[in-house]
């Protein structure tokens, strides 16, 4: 009776002492795959499918030319794009585009600051792509850049990103916003990046 009774605490002792063993060791694994970082997942990268780059450019004529006061102004924006690579389409080399704003208040200070535009490009090709840009314009130095950003929303690189900056020279928006001089044209170098992802 007496060895019997006592040799049945030492079993549920050690049973105990292995169930607290397991339960701990699971604890911790839980806790080590909770608190572990997962593993990064790269982020997707684009895919470049057309670039066209300098002498690219881009062509603003502003009829009247504008001054520091506003007044009813009609403008028009011309690119010449070339020469063009594309991975996609290797036969698009080049490209044009025009746009024409009609008549409408503005001076000189308009050319600052932030806008949105549809720009249709036509390809050398026969093709054509309209973008969906907004747009971005200030004085750096002295250089005025606008960089446009957007979407091709039809046309060939229907759905891809587009990234397009033109600079050109600011004196004469400086001196004409100074009330010193008017703005007749500007004269920018382009380059156009066109992005799948």
């Amino acid at each position: 009776m007496f060895r019997a009774t006592a040799a049945r605490p030492v079993r549920l002792r050690l049973r105990w002492s292995r169930l607290t063993a397991i339960l701990a060791s699971s604890l911790l694994l839980a806790g080590s795959l909770l608190t572990s970082s997962p593993t990064a997942v790269a982020a997707p990268t684009g895919v470049l499918d057309l670039t066209c780059v300098p002498p690219s450019s881009g062509v603003s004529t502003y009829s009247p030319p504008l001054t520091n006061t506003p007044q009813m102004v009609a403008a028009t924006i011309s690119f010449q794009l070339g020469p063009c690579t594309s991975r996609e389409a290797p036969q698009v080399t080049s490209g044009t585009a025009t746009l024409n704003s009609a008549p409408r208040t503005r001076s000189c200070a308009d050319l600052l600051g932030s806008a949105s535009r549809t720009l249709v490009i036509n390809w050398n090709t026969g093709e054509t792509s309209t973008l969906a840009l907004n747009v971005s314009t200030s004085v750096v130095g002295a250089v005025l850049e606008s960089v446009l950003t957007g979407t091709v929303s039809s046309g060939r690189f229907q759905g891809d990103t587009v990234a397009m900056d033109q600079t050109g020279p600011a004196t004469s928006v400086l001196t004409c916003t100074a009330g010193l001089g008017t703005v007749a044209s500007i004269y920018s170098v382009v380059t156009l990046e066109i992005t799948s992802l």
